[in-house]
């Protein structure tokens, strides 16, 4: 593939990356109620919710802004471990809500891949 191919590539993964984690910590901030009923039926303490949210916003200016090459290497994994815990926690409670998850892992492992080839 080209580099201009791979750049192509690479935006649209990040920037649906970045739409997925933007619309997600909204969610978490402005409907604090709602999320705060999902995260117990998952058994996750509510108190992570503000947190979890400012770390996804945190995690997107690391990854764009490319100032550190180790921070956006951490808001990669922070991203995938949060995606795979989150995968992990909807396929035990059995609410089928486990694909989301899954197709923001492929997603991001696409961004990743992608980030150093153009």
């Amino acid at each position: 593939m080209t580099a201009k191919t791979n750049r192509i590539i690479y935006l649209i993964a990040t920037g649906l990356l970045s739409l997925m984690m933007l619309g997600s910590a909204g969610m978490y901030i402005f409907n604090h109620e709602e999320m705060s009923k999902v995260f117990e039926s998952l058994a996750y303490p509510t108190y992570i919710i503000y947190p979890l949210a400012a770390a996804k916003i945190l995690g997107l200016v690391a990854i764009w802004t490319k100032k550190s090459q180790t921070l956006k290497e951490w808001a990669y994994a922070g991203f995938f471990f949060d995606f795979v815990l989150a995968f992990m926690a909807h396929t035990a409670v059995g609410d089928g809500e486990a694909a989301p998850s899954a197709v923001a892992t492929l997603i991001l492992l696409v961004s990743y891949y992608f980030e150093d080839k153009f």
